[in-house]
């Protein structure tokens, strides 16, 4: 008989603790991301969730714990990640155009002294076609709307075709043609083998899209498909017993 061979999973995060300002933000977090996955990340505000992408991102240094990128020390491979922060983390104010910007998601790959080449150039015109900006391409961001600042932060990121994508709150504000644009955006690149970690505030959209709900509260609370996860002890645990009912209702969990 021949032994089955376990998949190497895009992302794998073991035992990090991360402190901040003298103050355990994460504690022992395992988490794991496969090939094609896409994991919702879910957790009240200040459970951790960003401190983690920025882990895995390797602008915190944890104390414990390792985080690896298809089996390999993720420091020697931060390249492949791509990142959208939140809107507020980017400067829309800065005299760029949207062709511009997402260029700069390229600047690891090309170099602070190196000029864009061909593929580079490749790589953004598929990122702003993915996104549906093509046509919007010379148009300074500070004039973009709300939607529009969101579909290029995804092209920046794309625009790296990263094999791990780390989207933060990446829904939040947009109006409901921008949602499902990148939400069939998200399910398209899963289907083509991309990974994505999610973190999101809409509950029901995350057990729409996720292959997975990740429940993080410093540490992780639960673990699983969004069906397994209805246990109203689970939810209470992460979230406490004073938004408890309606965010078992919105998953549709009966006590």
């Amino acid at each position: 008989m021949t032994a089955s061979i376990t998949p190497i999973p895009a992302l794998d995060v073991r035992g990090l603790t991360v402190e901040l300002g003298g103050r355990l933000a994460l504690v022992d977090i395992d988490l794991t991301v496969g090939t094609g996955e896409l994991v919702g990340l879910i957790g009240p505000n200040g459970a951790g969730k960003t401190t983690l992408l920025r882990a895995v991102l390797g602008l915190l240094t944890p104390q414990t714990g390792t985080v690896l990128l298809d089996g390999r020390p993720a420091a020697r491979q931060r390249g492949t990640i791509g990142y959208v922060p939140q809107r507020h983390e980017f400067a829309w104010d800065f005299p760029l155009s949207v062709e511009s910007a997402v260029l700069t998601g390229r600047t690891h790959r090309i170099g602070w002294l190196r000029r864009p080449g061909a593929a580079d150039r490749e790589a953004v015109e598929e990122a702003l076609e993915l996104v549906a900006m093509t046509a919007l391409r010379h148009r300074p961001i500070g004039e973009l709307s709300g939607g529009q600042r969101q579909r290029v932060l995804v092209a920046r990121a794309l625009a790296l075709r990263p094999t791990l994508l780390l989207l933060d709150e990446p829904f939040t504000g947009l109006d409901v043609p921008t949602q499902e644009l990148l939400t069939a955006l998200f399910l398209q690149l899963r289907g083509n083998g991309r990974a994505l970690l999610m973190t999101t505030h809409d509950l029901p959209a995350a057990a729409d899209m996720a292959g997975r709900i990740c429940l993080l509260n410093r540490t992780v609370i639960a673990d699983g498909p969004p069906e397994t996860l209805r246990d109203p002890a689970v939810w209470l645990r992460a979230f406490g017993v004073a938004r408890s009912d309606q965010l078992l209702t919105s998953l549709g969990v009966t006590r």
